[in-house]
């Protein structure tokens, strides 16, 4: 039997490949946790700086599964909240992770699907890639993806998705700002691969990790504490193994690869 989440590196570039295709890569509680799982072997894994996480099949991710849904109607409130706790956990690692995530979209991403996909550090779709959270429309709600949606794109943007359901479009999405480029479908996969390659050689991990945790924590600061937190992070920082290297190679005028 296949696995649910294929795992391979090439280039420093680890790709999380979901792999339900006759299910529109749909989610359940196993497949859910086996990206988690997934995703933490590639967080760990010292050959991989730069995670991809895309997909085999027409779709990204459609959202919960069928058998999913028809669960819900049967289960107790604690085993619902367990269902969606765990969800939570995956949005949760892929926001907080310290490694960068990059989404490559080339298909449908609804509902829970569409928070996969956006949550993570860059998303690049191709034109033909659809995005929506539809779940007001079937008397659900999105409730966890909200949390991250009104903090990337603000309440007047969230409730216009939220609250409509509609499905949009990859320009659409750009143009909200909730994706990061629409990419030709022929190039799509070499470009995702090179843009990652380049965060790979140009960029430190210990700054990544630091700039990506900063950007978590300060929006829930106020303004004098974000200000000290960030000279306190900013004075970490100098003293930090890849800050000394990298201003070591400046003044000698040095070409620095990571």
């Amino acid at each position: 039997m296949e696995p649910l989440v294929v795992y391979s590196v090439v280039d420093r570039v680890g790709y999380l490949t979901l792999n339900r295709p006759e299910k529109r890569n749909a989610l359940s509680y196993a497949f859910v946790q086996e990206i988690k799982d997934a995703l933490s072997h590639a967080e760990q894994d010292s050959n991989c700086k730069v995670i991809v996480l895309k997909a085999n099949g027409d779709a990204f991710c459609s959202g919960a599964d069928l058998a999913s849904l028809q669960q819900l109607q049967n289960n107790t409130y604690e085993e619902n909240l367990a269902d969606s706790k765990l969800l939570a956990a995956l949005y949760l690692q892929i926001y907080q992770s310290k490694k960068i995530i990059i989404s490559q979209v080339e298909g449908a991403a609804f509902a829970g699907g569409c928070g996969l996909a956006t949550i993570c550090d860059f998303c690049f779709a191709s034109p033909a890639a659809k995005f929506a959270y539809t779940e007001v429309k079937i008397g659900f709600i999105p409730a966890i993806v909200m949390v991250f949606l009104l903090r990337m794109l603000g309440e007047k943007a969230a409730k216009k998705i939220l609250l409509s359901g509609d499905v949009f479009d990859a320009q659409k999405a750009l143009e909200m700002g909730l994706i990061s480029d629409v990419l030709n479908p022929n190039t799509i996969q070499e470009e995702t691969h090179q843009f990652a390659i380049k965060l790979c050689h140009t960029t430190s991990s210990q700054s990544i990790a630091a700039t990506k945790e900063m950007l978590v924590k300060v929006p829930e600061l106020g303004l004098l504490e974000a200000i000290d937190y960030a000279a306190n992070m900013n004075a970490k920082a100098r003293s930090s193994e890849d800050c000394k290297k990298g201003i070591q190679a400046f003044l000698n005028k040095e070409k620095l690869s990571w």
